[in-house]
């Protein structure tokens, strides 16, 4: 880590920030000895931002997928019979969930 001058650094405060922002951090002495860190604040963000990613769907494809879905859940709803109904019927109203936040993030991949 470089370490300037307090004489330097106040003639060259551009150059010192674009270096300290380059290599992370630069030292700053005083006359009288004192040692001063300048480094870059990193920026804070939600853990939720990421960058979107492309993806090359066919005009209705997301649709197609989740009439699929829905009639998968069906059948298995269908196949598990009235003796455990209830599980059957909670498992897939939980895909039933997932299927529509699917069909939200489709009609607004920005939310």
């Amino acid at each position: 880590m470089k370490t300037f001058t307090y004489t330097e650094a106040r003639q060259k405060l551009a150059a010192l920030l674009d270096r300290a922002r380059r290599e992370g951090r630069v030292q700053i002495r005083r006359r009288d000895g004192q040692l001063f860190v300048l480094q870059p604040v990193k920026p804070e963000g939600s853990p939720l931002d990421v960058p979107g990613v492309r993806v090359r769907l066919r005009r209705g494809e997301v649709r197609d997928w989740l009439a699929e879905s829905r009639e998968q859940s069906a059948d298995r709803l269908l196949s598990k019979g009235l003796s455990n109904g209830e599980d059957a019927a909670d498992e897939v109203a939980q895909e039933d969930i997932a299927v529509r936040v699917w069909r939200d993030l489709a009609a607004d991949p920005h939310r």
